[in-house]
């Protein structure tokens, strides 16, 4: 029998308080973990939840500088102090509960990808928040304190279960932080499908990385409006160049969800169904290049409830399910 696809979120993560006027607020996760509740009679021996292992801040230190650490602890630490949401820039806000969720988050993504590569899982989704793709090694930004993607591919390579391995990104913002982490490095492949132009400015088609790591960074700029078959054709062909220069040994997903239609925070028009399907192209590609080992990672995503509809697109792809019925996982929340 095949192993299942794992499903994990740390606790903390829902009480990482952002303020309910903030785009990335609580109700994202309450909106998913009911969408998920609701479809266990389908999921039921396929997926199964799991709860991620505790890491410490040493794992953080193999992308983050021991500044940015120090920075967002004492941010944390104000925040409990005062019992308020205390800002680290415009967009990026922190509370009590952030240090736990955003450290937690990292370790459900090392929990995931160990599970994975020990064969536990075949694959897996992780309910990450805060997101992390915008964080590079010394600055927090666009709502992300600590980069979970990269920090769960440096854990992969320092624990000896990949040499190689492709971080995939198709939220709407250009994952700006992980590309700035791999950007001299020839055995991480950054491929990122993003709209273009757009916040935060940066991801053109000629940023292909630098140094020993020329090359292994591809952006792929999506104009606002593109038609859902033009971006699968791209993105089918984006995925034959990653796969064919990286030939990874493991692959990481930044799954954001502000590509969809609706998104009050993107200007792309896809659907839950063609996440299903990119998820369903990716691991096809994963299982001849390496096992079918993928470790998908929730990023942005704004409407709730089209969110959780499609982040359980992804994890019923992952478990080879059929895509969501056109109302299963919508979810009201205020």
């Amino acid at each position: 029998m095949a192993p299942p696809t794992a499903f994990l979120m740390h606790p903390a993560s829902q009480l990482h308080d952002t303020g309910w006027g903030h785009p990335e607020h609580q109700g994202r996760l309450r909106a998913l973990i009911s969408a998920v509740a609701n479809d266990i009679p389908t999921l039921h021996g396929k997926v199964e939840t799991a709860e991620p292992d505790e890491v410490d801040e040493s794992v953080l230190l193999r992308v983050h500088t021991p500044e940015h650490l120090a920075l967002i602890r004492s941010a944390v630490a104000d925040a409990n102090r005062g019992e308020r949401i205390v800002e680290l820039d415009a967009d990026t806000k922190v509370s009590a509960a952030s240090w736990d969720a955003a450290l937690g988050s990292v370790g459900a993504a090392i929990t995931a990808a160990r599970g994975v590569a020990e064969g536990r899982w075949a694959n897996a989704f992780v309910a990450a928040r805060p997101p992390g793709h915008h964080a590079s090694a010394d600055r927090a930004m666009g709502f992300c304190l600590f980069n979970s993607v990269a920090v769960a591919a440096r854990w992969l390579q320092a624990e000896g279960h990949a040499e190689r391995v492709l971080i995939v990104d198709w939220d709407v913002h250009h994952g700006n932080g992980t590309q700035d982490v791999f950007w001299e490095d020839p055995s991480v492949f950054f491929l990122s499908l993003h709209q273009f132009p757009h916040w935060p400015g940066t991801g053109a088609a000629d940023e292909r990385g630098a140094g020993a790591g020329l090359g292994w960074t591809r952006n792929v700029p999506i104009l606002p409006l593109t038609s859902r078959s033009d971006y699968l054709r791209t993105f089918d062909q984006a995925l034959d160049h990653a796969f064919e220069t990286a030939r990874p040994d493991f692959v990481l997903v930044s799954a954001g969800f502000d590509c969809l239609a609706g998104d009050p925070l993107g200007g792309l028009l896809l659907q839950a169904e063609d996440l299903h399907a990119m998820t369903l192209a990716l691991t096809a590609r994963a299982e001849e290049a390496c096992a079918g080992r993928v470790v998908a990672l929730l990023e942005g995503g704004y409407h709730p409830a089209r969110t959780a509809r499609a982040a359980l697109s992804v994890t019923r792809a992952l478990a080879r399910l059929e895509p969501v019925r056109e109302t299963s996982g919508e979810v009201n929340i205020p």
